[in-house]
């Protein structure tokens, strides 16, 4: 007699949040039960893209030959690894497939251009439900996108929905490749916006340098000095000026651009310092200006682990309290993948996952695009 697969409940059940980001390092996964209030965390796995990886998907942010093709193989190739990720996280919790709702899959961005009416994720939503069996939603820039809006940043409506506080202005700061807030004021609609390079240049300049993809605690920029020439140039792209709403990415902030800048003589560990005190200084006017003075500055992504960063941050905001998002009740490295996992939930209810205020659309749309496992 075979027995009956568990009834998934799609409010109160069991999803996976998968999250890659323009870093390219890899894939976060986790696995998050809504049966609980808050939200319980129940696992969490890493799988780090391979080098070769990683070179290919960047080589896709720009014209090449072949290129359909090219990013036709890796979305299969990046299925297969989302596959491996849930594999893992799954048999880490000694959770079984049966037992989960869905999957929600930012897919890879290899190319984000609103302005144009697209952006691209790559990740094969159609073969990871076929060798996960789990339903995956994927897709969920695109409907924003459609309705007029930049599609971009999303996390704020999962912001909105487990970090507002009635009674504390509180921004959330996520510091992926780019870096961007949302904008909770008790008693006004949620903002948010991206603020322009987070660690994305940061980790591109350690690489061409050391051969490191990351520079481990911001020690590296700590030995060298700030070059106002060229701060004052970084800061001059029309990006910084823009309002809200308002996304980007490589498409405005690329190794390119920043080598277009330098003279040639600069020490390394200096111009490092200088894209750091970028990353700091864009944050820290764009919070200034479009959110005034929070009370609070909860910071999620991976610049959590740059101390030199987290340093910059608090020295710029003498007063607000700067904390990461852990003491919020989710890990700082987490969130993103969570949020995923959270959209992906907003689809199953028919329930919208965009905030027409932050990413400029028309309205509240359901996003995402479901594939059935």
């Amino acid at each position: 007699m075979n027995t009956p697969p568990p009834r998934k409940n799609a409010e109160a059940g069991l999803y996976v949040g998968l999250m890659s980001g323009t870093s390219l390092d890899g894939v976060d996964a986790v696995l998050v039960d809504f049966g609980t209030h808050p939200l319980k965390l129940i696992a969490a796995h890493y799988l780090p893209y391979s080098r070769h990886l990683s070179a290919r998907l960047l080589a896709l942010q720009v014209l090449g030959d072949n290129e359909l093709h090219h990013a036709a193989l890796l979305g299969i190739e990046i299925a297969h690894l989302y596959h491996q990720a849930i594999d893992a996280l799954l048999q880490g919790a000694c959770v079984m497939a049966e037992s989960v709702v869905a999957i929600g899959c930012h897919g890879q961005t290899v190319r984000h251009c609103p302005k144009d009416g697209y952006t691209l994720q790559l990740g094969n939503p159609a073969l990871l439900a076929e060798l996960s069996g789990i339903s995956v939603i994927a897709d969920f820039r695109s409907r924003d996108i459609a309705a007029g809006g930049q599609g971009a940043p999303l996390v704020p409506a999962f912001h909105e929905a487990v970090f507002r506080s009635p009674d504390v202005h509180r921004v959330i700061l996520n510091i992926g490749g780019i870096a961007n807030v949302t904008d909770l004021r008790p008693g006004s609609i949620t903002k948010g916006f991206d603020t322009g390079p987070g660690n994305m240049l940061l980790d591109a300049w350690v690489q061409r340098h050391t051969g490191r993809t990351f520079d481990e605690g911001g020690k590296w920029a700590s030995q060298g000095c700030i070059i106002p020439r060229l701060l004052n140039a970084l800061l001059a792209h029309p990006f910084f000026a823009c309002t809200p709403p308002k996304s980007c990415g490589r498409e405005q902030f690329s190794l390119d651009w920043l080598m277009s800048r330098l003279e040639g003589s600069e020490a390394p560990e200096d111009v490092q310092a200088t894209l750091l005190e970028l990353t700091s200084i864009s944050i820290i006017s764009a919070i200034e200006h479009w959110c005034g003075n929070p009370h609070e500055l909860a910071v999620c992504g991976g610049g959590v682990h740059n101390m030199a960063l987290m340093k910059r941050l608090a020295a710029h905001l003498p007063n607000s309290r700067v904390f990461t998002s852990d003491t919020l009740g989710i890990d700082a490295d987490w969130v993103e993948a969570v949020a995923f996992a959270w959209m992906a939930r907003q689809t199953k209810l028919g329930l919208p996952g965009n905030l027409p205020g932050v990413t400029g659309a028309k309205g509240a749309r359901i996003l995402g695009a479901i594939y059935p496992s």
